[in-house]
């Protein structure tokens, strides 16, 4: 694993394995999950990013070219709300679920006693996308968040549902989604006007409109809606399952209006939503609909983090391998000073981006197969600091690519459009970024969440004894200091003054956390492995983003070895790490 990567190899950033080149992810996966996971798991990895980076990422370019449509009536005229898709998206989607995207983490594999892990779940999640479809990735991380909530909160009744959304047989399948977003509400949920009207059989009917409805042909979508005589406000809304035919095998009241012409996201048939009397399954309490949709929210944040994270590394790999094959003024690009230099960051962007995202897939394993308390905590605080963050990294990263590649990056023959414009819905799904900010205040007031955070950095850095890391930890440990009096700051202020300081404190949370968590895998690689490649990413990690100074100053470019470390993942002589 200490061999440097040739990326003059490839072509482009397709035709190739993507597990194998990704050795950020392999790293994070020796990490988080056992090692008899890893001996059962690492040969599926490979077989899965082998598929995802040939046949899945072609079939991605024809299926984003040939966009889902809508047929709302047949030939008669009546209603069909049949949404219609290219045979390359339907091959994608049979490959992946099958392949066990979904379902490995809910029921065991075949060949296995026990589900996969989260961090091996999302690993795989992760590595689908690479091929920058998200109508693989968006229904996908919308299934597996209605699987979590039937799994929390119904009692039985819904078991076919449930059953469906962890199918592993394509035919058997049924996809989820989340109809949350009203015109007139957006993020605040509190205004959603939909209604349920309870019938004798138990079942409901809805009324009303959803406004940005992704996955739009959900066999199992989640819909928050209030009863009769509800309360006002978030405390009203109950939440229900709706699905495109009922139990009879009879279509649904419901009418799609229109599909929405996207930015990107082309392979998502995301549109509007007319309830004309749908029969629907209350799930379960009435009146707590938001508080178990949030927890389908916090699951979709999560998916969505992890998303940006690979989109950023495909955007990477790109970058990498045009930077090997293209020559100017004489020299490969990645033989310049100051491309090698964006490169470098952009591969410490990435891994960080990796580290704090399945920092928070660590935590909500923990919660989900322990339900420790200290882990619900933690998952509060840092799945929207993960989403806040990646989000935007992953737009930057994507744009930069796009940069790099020049005039042929802004061609739609290249990936690169398809890249940044997919990139740029992260920041706006499931919470903007001043949503996200607000949520870490909010669990910050109400659960004390801050607390868990910062003794977990703590726990990182106390971990981290290796003597050529000792500057770099006493630097994290004092900017860790200077977060808790933050976090102490605007805690005491008032709403608003807290609310005008959220996103810094926010930024500030993932720097400081990702510091101490890179330092720890570089410690721990030291050890392991002999080699202090990571302890270089953990420094120019915190040279970038914890080091303040500005200007000019007299630091070297680093070392051909440094470089090929860093971004060919060569292995990095601890001897040399101080020079």
């Amino acid at each position: 694993m200490t061999a440097p990567v040739d990326y003059a190899v490839l072509e482009e950033g397709r035709h190739c394995n993507y597990y194998t080149h990704d050795r950020a992810l392999q790293f994070e996966l020796r990490r988080r999950c056992e090692s008899e996971e890893l001996d059962w798991g690492a040969s599926r990895l490979r077989e899965f990013g082998e598929m995802i980076g040939y046949t899945v990422a072609d079939n991605a370019d024809v299926a984003d070219d040939n966009p889902p449509t809508l047929r709302a009536h047949d030939k008669h005229g009546e209603l069909t709300n049949e949404i219609e898709y290219h045979p390359a998206h339907i091959e994608n989607e049979r490959l992946v679920y099958e392949a066990g995207v979904i379902a490995d983490v809910f029921e065991a594999p075949p060949d296995r006693e026990t589900p996969v892990s989260f961090p091996y779940h999302f690993g795989q999640f992760y590595l689908m996308e690479y091929a920058s479809s998200v109508g693989l990735g968006c229904p996908a991380a919308m299934t597996g968040g209605a699987a979590l909530v039937l799994d929390s909160f119904d009692d039985g009744a819904l078991q076919e549902f449930y059953e469906g959304l962890t199918a592993r047989e394509y035919e058997e399948l049924m996809t989820g989604a989340m109809f949350l977003t009203e015109k007139q509400g957006g993020s605040d949920v509190g205004a959603n006007e939909v209604t349920a009207e309870p019938q004798e059989d138990g079942t409901y009917e809805l009324y009303g409109e959803k406004w940005f409805c992704s996955n739009l042909d959900s066999e199992a979508a989640l819909v928050l809606a209030r009863r009769p005589d509800a309360p006002d406000g978030t405390d009203g809304l109950s939440l229900f399952l709706v699905s495109t035919h009922d139990r009879d095998g009879e279509p649904t009241d419901y009418r799609f209006r229109r599909l929405k012409d996207k930015l990107g996201t082309q392979t998502v048939p995301t549109g509007e939503v007319v309830f004309e009397g749908s029969e629907a399954y209350l799930v379960g309490e009435p009146e707590n609909g938001f508080k178990q949709m949030s927890e389908m929210l916090n699951a979709e944040r999560l998916y969505n983090a992890v998303s940006a994270c690979g989109g950023m590394g495909r955007s990477v790999l790109e970058s990498k391998v045009h930077a090997a094959n293209r020559e100017a003024f004489g020299k490969r690009l990645d033989e310049h000073p100051l491309l090698r230099r964006d490169l470098l960051e952009m591969v410490v962007d990435h891994e960080a981006a990796l580290a704090f995202t399945f920092e928070a897939v660590e935590a909500f394993h923990r919660r989900e197969r322990t339900d420790a308390e200290m882990a619900h905590r933690l998952v509060r605080i840092l799945i929207p600091v993960a989403k806040y963050r990646t989000a935007r990294l992953a737009v930057d990263t994507a744009s930069y690519a796009m940069e790099i590649k020049g005039g042929d990056g802004y061609v739609e023959e290249f990936v690169h459009p398809r890249l940044l414009r997919n990139a740029q819905v992260l920041p706006i799904w499931e919470g903007p970024s001043n949503v996200m900010a607000l949520d870490v205040l909010r669990a910050m007031a109400r659960e004390a969440a801050h607390e868990p955070l910062l003794a977990l950095i703590d726990e990182r850095l106390d971990a981290v004894t290796h003597s050529v890391l000792d500057e770099l930890v006493t630097v994290v440990r004092s900017e860790r200091e200077q977060l808790e009096t933050a976090i102490t700051s605007v805690g005491s202020a008032d709403i608003e003054s807290a609310q005008h300081q959220a996103k810094e404190l926010t930024e500030y949370i993932f720097d400081v956390m990702t510091a101490a968590i890179l330092l720890e895998q570089a410690h721990w690689q030291l050890t392991e492995d002999d080699d202090a490649r990571k302890a270089l990413v953990a420094r120019q990690f915190i040279a970038s983003y914890l080091r303040t100074d500005r200007g000019i100053t007299s630091d070297r470019q680093p070392s051909d070895e440094g470089f090929d470390a860093v971004v060919r993942y060569a292995r990095f002589d601890p001897e040399r790490f101080g020079e």
